[in-house]
């Protein structure tokens, strides 16, 4: 690390950050413990480790602790996105036919007809949709895919009578594709937000397009270049020691009670299915180290993973129009982020109204989080990138948490670039 001082931030600024989320989250006891990592201007300006990595067995947060990332996959598979798009395999506008033939016919949910026998497969009206789904739909959660834990519609309930699930699908990816073919769209691609397996979709197109399993994709193309050795599908043999544990709020929401102990997880063992949309494990040095070569123009210690040009799309919106989050997202929408002044790019949220957002930021940063309250964004224009990590599911207190991580870290400036 350098003094903060020296890239246009403040050591004492830095210090409050984790004295208040310390406070506020770990002592009021919504989260075990945390690491942060501030990058800025070339230089690791800031690492906080504060708290537990494991209340139950009394160990202290340590840096190479090994955390699930959940959802923050999704801008992983969206960088291996962009490097196919660059060697040429995959089109951000190809028709998704082109790569999955069997999802050519797939139509919009009417109606579901009904089943007369328990275990009668379920039968659909459909109308054609307004066009064909998209590469960038998929990105963009666009598609018209959805996820079934989400529990608003019919299309969810078929996902969940038809077991589609992210995590330990039968015959892996190819046979979640087998499943996604059967159901319907819950509406025409490009016309609404909804969160869904998408990011998984194109793990799967990412994997057919290489000609081998999306987890050696990745170690090949993005993982081995930067240098993120603990960042996999499974915990390696050897390196249990170094796995959180996961925790969600207790009884009425006070206090934690354990959802996932690290030393005795199935992450240890390879999932049936490699989960492009929430598979992963990972570190917070190894994260930064995407995010450091997202925020260096596709760089990072001479290796160029990505041209700036590609770079640059994760700062547009790519929603259909320019549209916002909260004018294409059903109301109650599940999401790792608000809506207002958002937008979505490469498998990440975008800013693109900062006075909407109600918080400090930059046009053109791009973010996202996972479902254990994990968080980060690259903001290229103050030439910026945050990773945070912890491990609870379902707390009250995620985008509050969030909320104040950026104002924090932000209120640490003493410099802008932008």
């Amino acid at each position: 690390m350098v003094k903060p001082e020296t890239v246009g931030m403040s050591a004492a600024r830095l210090e409050r950050l984790d004295q208040v989320m310390k406070h506020r989250y770990v002592d009021g006891g919504y989260l075990p413990g945390f690491i942060t990592q501030v990058y800025r201007n070339g230089e690791l300006a800031h690492t906080g480790i504060v708290g537990s990595m494991d209340l139950e067995r009394g160990r202290p947060m340590q840096e190479d602790a090994i955390f699930r990332i959940y959802s923050m996959t999704k801008p992983v598979i969206g960088v291996a996105l962009m490097i196919a798009v660059e060697e040429g395999l995959v089109g951000l506008d190809d028709d998704v036919h082109n790569h999955i033939p069997s999802f050519k016919e797939l139509g919009v949910y009417q109606s579901a007809m009904p089943t007369l026998l328990p275990n009668q497969p379920q039968q659909f009206i459909i109308r054609r949709p307004e066009r064909h789904m998209k590469v960038i739909d998929l990105a963009t959660h666009t598609s018209g895919l959805t996820y079934g834990f989400l529990r608003r519609t019919a299309v969810d309930q078929a996902y969940r009578k038809e077991n589609v699930n992210a995590f330990d699908t039968p015959g892996g990816l190819q046979g979640m594709i087998d499943q996604l073919s059967r159901l319907p769209l819950e509406f025409s691609p490009g016309t609404q937000w909804n969160y869904s397996v998408g990011m998984d979709v194109l793990g799967y197109i990412i994997q057919q397009a290489y000609g081998m399993p999306l987890g050696e994709v990745l170690r090949r193309k993005l993982f081995e270049p930067l240098g993120m050795k603990d960042t996999h599908f499974y915990i390696p043999s050897g390196e249990i020691g170094r796995f959180t544990s996961c925790y969600q709020p207790g009884a009425g929401g006070k206090g934690l009670k354990l959802q996932d102990d690290g030393q005795k997880s199935t992450y240890a063992e390879p999932p049936l299915l490699e989960a492009g949309g929430g598979g992963l494990v990972s570190t917070t040095h190894d994260y930064m180290r995407m995010c450091r070569m997202l925020a260096n123009r596709g760089n990072l210690d001479g290796v160029q993973i990505l041209s700036p040009k590609s770079i640059q799309l994760f700062s547009l919106n790519h929603l259909e129009g320019g549209r916002e989050l909260a004018d294409m997202a059903p109301p109650g929408m599940f999401s790792e982020a608000g809506y207002a002044g958002q937008g979505f790019s490469i498998c990440t949220g975008v800013n693109i109204d900062v006075a909407k957002t109600r918080l400090p930021g930059t046009l053109g940063e791009f973010f996202w989080g996972g479902a254990a309250s994990t968080a980060f964004w690259v903001d290229p224009k103050e030439e910026l990138a945050v990773v945070f990590m912890t491990q609870v599911i379902g707390t009250d207190a995620r985008l509050t948490l969030r909320r104040d991580l950026r104002t924090l870290t932000y209120s640490a400036m003493t410099e802008s670039y932008a």
